[in-house]
């Protein structure tokens, strides 16, 4: 790969007050530190930000603005639930009572939104996989094992694997490691009511929602500040190399008048671009942590004007947005995307060059996905590099975290999915 060990030119002095201090903390004191002393002011504009945001009622992810009905149902999606369920409770009967505590929430809890990407702990809810025992931080694994499909069992180990060799460049292990993720159960793990859990932390974040044999994981977010480990037991471990390749791959080889459609800035920081549409912490992603319901209007071209090879290509990039779903609930998913082909539209904001960093875009009323080059954060890089990236996938029009299943579920009593603090 040609970023490969780009990224050690960009290695941060540790001996800055930054890292000196990063380096004493727990995960605990330094989000604690970073909420009362509001240090760097842009990050905790952001907290207060996202505070604001999750005190609204949810909507969900539009276009327009209008919610979209009648687009998601029921359906048997072949999920092993009975194993899914054992293993929730194989996890149960290990924690201890106020662990349980700390990790139950209703099913309709609006603490579903509560999930950030970055590495401080702003939402400490559930049960850390870092302070837990070995045996039961197995039994969480297990359970996470047990939901995605192996290769996205795979994909979530990579990133958590990515995480830690993060923690271990900055020397900062106990803010940045192979478990500082946060598990939260949302109702009682059964195998005909719905249920569900997040798993949140640095660079990796999942909404699992399950009802019966059917599975909505959305929304989610994956990243990599280096996205390879280049030394040490996991050296080799390497993530989001195909959506990167394939997008990039799909834009030059579409004809110059489609690029030139698609391609709505020239500049990964355009000063054509409007006030806002690039910021520090998402940079170009629209639909990050807290952004439930963003208005996003559509923009670039329709996969339905591709060529028949160009319209594979966007079918192979959306496959691997899939890749957490097994195998049959990943078929259908795909199925639904396919049939709004119409309606679906890839856009992209930088160069198209080989060696060019970009952001991607593809959305429709029931799928949106964002592919962004970062700058650095850990790292020094000033300019977004290929050795930093961060994807994400939401589902419109109402159905992240099931939402949109949920008024479909006979016999449950629905709560409104508001904030309630």
């Amino acid at each position: 790969m040609a970023n490969d060990g780009e990224y050690r030119k960009h290695l941060p002095d540790l001996g800055t007050p930054r890292f000196t201090t990063m380096q004493q903390q727990d995960a605990h004191v330094y989000a604690k530190a970073f909420i009362e002393g509001g240090n760097p002011p842009w990050l905790h504009a952001l907290y207060l930000h996202w505070r604001k945001l999750f005190q609204e009622p949810f909507k969900g992810v539009t276009n327009d603005g209008t919610v979209r009905q009648n687009l998601f149902h029921l359906q048997d999606e072949d999920m092993p639930i009975e194993t899914i369920t054992a293993a929730a409770h194989t996890l149960l009967e290990q924690l201890s009572p106020d662990q349980t505590r700390a990790i139950s929430y209703h099913v309709d809890s609006p603490e579903w939104r509560s999930w950030s990407n970055p590495e401080f702990l702003l939402s400490d809810k559930g049960i850390r996989l870092d302070e837990l025992t070995p045996p039961v931080r197995a039994a969480a694994l297990g359970l996470l094992e047990a939901t995605l499909s192996p290769e996205g069992y795979a994909k979530a180990v990579a990133a958590m694997r990515i995480n830690g060799f993060l923690g271990e460049l900055v020397q900062a292990t106990r803010v940045c490691n192979e478990h500082s993720y946060n598990l939260v159960l949302f109702g009682e793990p059964s195998t005909t009511a719905a249920w569900g859990f997040s798993w949140y932390g640095h660079h990796l974040c999942l909404n699992v929602f399950l009802h019966q044999k059917q599975v909505v994981i959305s929304p989610w977010f994956t990243g990599a500040e280096p996205n390879l480990i280049d030394d040490g037991p996991y050296k080799g471990t390497r993530i989001l190399v195909e959506e990167e390749r394939l997008g990039l791959r799909l834009m030059q080889s579409l004809a110059p008048d489609q690029q030139r459609a698609a391609q709505i800035w020239e500049r990964l920081r355009d000063d054509k671009m409007p006030r806002g549409r690039w910021n520090h912490d998402d940079q170009r992603h629209l639909c990050g942590a807290y952004r439930d319901n963003r208005v996003v209007p559509y923009e670039g071209i329709t996969v339905s004007s591709m060529a028949a090879d160009h319209q594979a290509l966007v079918t192979q990039i959306l496959e691997e947005y899939l890749l957490y779903l097994p195998a049959r609930a990943r078929s259908l998913r795909m199925d639904q995307i396919r049939s709004f082909y119409d309606e679906t539209y890839f856009s992209w904001i930088g160069g198209f060059g080989d060696d060019d960093a970009f952001y991607y875009r593809i959305q429709s009323p029931v799928v949106l996905v964002e592919f962004d080059h970062h700058s650095g954060v850990f790292l020094t890089n000033a300019e977004p590099a290929k050795f930093h990236v961060h994807t994400l996938l939401r589902t419109p029009n109402g159905g992240d975290y099931g939402m949109a299943l949920r008024p479909l579920l006979k016999g449950e009593v629905r709560q409104e999915f508001v904030w309630e603090g």
